[in-house]
């Protein structure tokens, strides 16, 4: 009776393998779907050109003005590239590089829950404005810092100096350039300090790296070695990682870039992170309204956006009516339908980036980790064996339990003799 139910639990088990609907998908034909899909999602994403914005005002440019730019995501994608090949190169998959950035409420950028948008750009473009951005707001910091901490009007030639720094700076503010700042000089003679002597310390900027450039030259005994921005701790942060081709697409995670740094006289050279970390900051956000004097009312009323915030949003690809954002969903800002009929896969990929579809170095995660899906994620491989594993075996022993049932309702108590009992 045991081996004929044996028997029956494992055609129970073999068919329910057969046709289980949780079993796992990881086949190659899956992989080659879901890089498909990313595929499709890719070629359609693409950034809103300038000329698909509807002019609003004189300026041309959408007012972003009560919106702050908040850094959300850095992602590597590796998927299939023809230049590749093409080129007979020992890999068809190519590193392309992202960030997720939102544009939240001025006053809740903490917290962006509502009325946002979420936005995917190339990570070169973000740095690029990013990093010049924050230069420029180091450097005016560092100027008031003298200004104000240091200065002291002797005489008549600080006098006239003053008064030229002054009409500069009211020059640069009538143009949009200037923010104004007022200094701290309780921090800022130590910090501008640091900077001014970074490189008498023996330390490099990190920024210097945002775009691949060269870090050790070819010799005889190693080919060249370049340096590039790459996405640490989840895409949490961006640090500068070595790669082995001069588009930083191929990185060496056993090889660190300040080991191959220093300085003319050969002495070893450490990297600077302070300015990028601005770049990624989840809590210093960038508000997106032009600076303008404080006392000055009318400039204030014809502020208009700053323009690392305007680069950024035209150059991206957006998500913006499903968090409640009113510009897509508008349709005001846009001379045609491209970017709203694509919002959609916009929005999956982006939630794609954030589910953990990719590994930080731009794998596919297939399997054991969570798989993107819309609305959610699946259920991974190990999960779905052992569901399978406890309804079978659950089956199985109501099945026997059942045939226990009957022995003992039909045939009154069971037999201890014929089951190798001792009779008393």
């Amino acid at each position: 009776m045991m081996f004929k139910f044996c028997s029956i639990a494992m055609a129970l088990f073999a068919g329910a393998a057969s046709a289980n609907p949780f079993e796992a998908k990881t086949t190659p034909s899956n992989a080659n779907a879901k890089a498909a899909y990313t595929a499709k999602l890719m070629k359609k994403a693409v950034p809103t050109k300038n000329s698909q914005i509807r002019k609003l005002n004189d300026n041309d440019e959408i007012d972003l003005t009560g919106y702050s730019l908040k850094f959300e995501k850095c992602q590597f994608v590796k998927s299939y590239s023809q230049d590749l090949a093409e080129a007979g190169s020992d890999t068809v998959l190519a590193t392309q590089r992202f960030v997720l950035f939102r544009l939240c409420p001025s006053g809740s950028c903490s917290s962006c829950n509502y009325n946002y948008g979420e936005y995917m750009v190339d990570m070169e473009d973000y740095l690029g404005y990013t990093v010049e951005y924050r230069q420029e707001e180091q450097e005016e910091m560092c100027n008031a810092c003298e200004e104000q901490c240091y200065y002291e009007a002797d005489d008549a030639g600080d006098d006239a100096a003053a008064e030229e720094e002054e009409e500069d700076a009211g020059d640069d503010a009538n143009g949009g350039g200037r923010r104004l700042v007022t200094a701290d000089c309780d921090t800022c003679q130590s910090d501008c300090q640091k900077i001014a002597n970074m490189e008498a310390n023996y330390y490099l900027d990190a920024t210097a790296f945002v775009q691949c450039a060269e870090l050790k030259e070819a010799d005889d005994d190693s080919d060249a070695l370049y340096a590039g921005p790459i996405c640490a701790s989840q895409g949490a942060k961006i640090k500068i990682g070595v790669f082995t081709d001069e588009d930083c697409m191929f990185l060496d995670s056993s090889k660190d870039v300040e080991d191959y740094l220093t300085d003319d006289d050969g002495n070893g050279m450490k990297l600077s992170h302070a300015l990028l970390k601005t770049t990624y900051s989840s809590t210093d956000c960038i508000s997106c309204l032009e600076d303008v004097d404080g006392d000055d009312d009318a400039a204030k009323a014809d502020a208009g956006n700053k323009e690392v915030c305007s680069e950024l949003y035209e150059s991206a690809a957006k998500c913006e009516s499903k968090h409640g954002f009113s510009g897509l969903s508008s349709n005001d800002y846009y001379q045609s339908d491209n970017q709203i009929s694509n919002e959609e896969l916009v929005c999956d990929f982006i939630s794609s980036l954030k589910s953990g579809t990719y590994s930080q170095d731009g794998e596919i995660v297939i399997g054991g980790s969570k798989v993107y899906t819309s609305g959610g994620t699946s259920t991974s491989g190990g999960q779905k064996f052992a569901l399978t594993f406890f309804i079978i075996g659950t089956v199985g022993l109501a099945v026997y339990a059942a045939m226990l049932h009957t022995q003992l309702t039909k045939g009154g108590k069971p037999d201890l003799s014929a089951q190798g009992g001792a009779m008393a």
